[in-house]
């Protein structure tokens, strides 16, 4: 009686393993702290970069506010030194589909490569979003950004909206 309950349980502690699978490789994260652009109609949270082996990713989750579908965006990262330095670290575009009014996480694909030697905080900042049908631009972003990095909050940028005309679909023709 004995031999066939430790048999089963046996088993089953075989069977849970196997269904668990393997664990989710965990990677080493830094916070970085978001400056929002209120006028955008894309919001970061928790964003974090994450050391990798290709390099430096940043992952964080993203919120569509608009009226019509993100495409991409392009942004900042600074990294701010000992000393209170900015030391600007990337400017990219990243590529992505974010439906309307809708939340996601979000690794962007391209690897940052540099080295935190001695930098005590990151700093992101959306510079552009491009949705299906306008394009979302910050007017004097860089500067924007270093009155915020020098501790000046009370700058809030402005926002310009255009009309996209790359991804906007063709408008009908009605021939009479």
């Amino acid at each position: 009686m004995r031999r066939s309950v430790s048999a089963a349980i046996l088993v089953m502690l075989v069977a849970c393993s196997a269904s668990l699978g393997q664990p989710k490789q965990r990677f080493r994260t830094t916070p970085i702290e978001v400056f929002q652009v209120l006028d955008l109609p894309l919001n970061i949270h928790d964003a974090v970069l994450e050391e990798r082996d290709s390099g430096y990713m940043v992952r964080c989750r993203v919120s569509n506010d608009s009226t019509s579908e993100i495409r991409g965006l392009r942004y900042s990262l600074t990294a701010i030194d000992g000393n209170g330095l900015p030391i600007p670290i990337a400017n990219q575009l990243e590529g992505f589909a974010l439906q309307v009014h809708s939340t996601k996480t979000l690794t962007f694909a391209t690897p940052i490569k540099f080295k935190p030697e001695n930098a005590t905080r990151f700093v992101l900042m959306l510079e552009q979003v491009s949705g299906a049908e306008v394009i979302w631009e910050v007017i004097k972003a860089k500067d924007a950004l270093d009155f915020y990095l020098k501790g000046d909050y009370s700058i809030q940028p402005t926002v310009m909206r255009v009309g996209n005309q790359v991804d906007a679909p063709m408008p009908l023709r009605v021939i009479y």
